[in-house]
């Protein structure tokens, strides 16, 4: 992961707090998640102290890009075992993608900026799309044999530090 990733934002300017009700009950996706959730409050965090669009769309980019890793993971394990609600999840991670592709290209051109109407989206998407759609796919990925948790480094963070450092 990179410095970004890793760092924690100031508990004052938290958008997003993590709580045992955002977990799936998958240790692996529940640390993807904490990343997801931790961008989110470092993007808000950079808009609170007027840190620059610079530094606000790079931290946008990075959310974007573990965001669409994170995806490709939760896929492939509900293709795997066999997911029968994967085609409706797969159209809502694919809806946000092209949602957030349109805005990056409007703060690129500068028809937007990133704004709390943007964090406000992104928070609200994340934590409804946890806590309803992903909620549903915990138990029936643990009953088909997922194990809940896992004592080494998740998947995720080593393959973001690899590409990232």
């Amino acid at each position: 992961m990179t410095a970004r990733a890793t760092a924690e934002a100031e508990p004052s300017t938290l958008l997003v707090q993590w709580s045992d009700e955002l977990s799936v009950g998958i240790q692996e996706i529940d640390e993807q998640h904490r990343v997801l959730v931790n961008l989110l409050n470092q993007l808000n965090d950079a808009i609170q102290h007027h840190h620059g669009s610079v530094a606000a769309q790079a931290i946008l980019g990075e959310l974007v890009d573990y965001t669409k890793i994170h995806f490709a993971v939760e896929e492939s394990l509900m293709r795997i075992l066999g997911y029968p609600g994967y085609d409706d999840h797969k159209a809502l991670h694919d809806q946000l993608i092209d949602e957030v592709k349109e805005l990056q290209e409007k703060l690129a051109t500068g028809k937007k900026s990133i704004s709390f109407e943007l964090l406000h989206f992104l928070k609200m998407w994340l934590t409804k799309h946890i806590m309803d759609e992903d909620q549903q796919y915990g138990p029936y990925f643990l009953n088909k044999g997922a194990v809940a948790t896992f004592n080494k480094p998740s998947w995720g963070s080593r393959f973001w530090h690899s590409l990232f450092g």
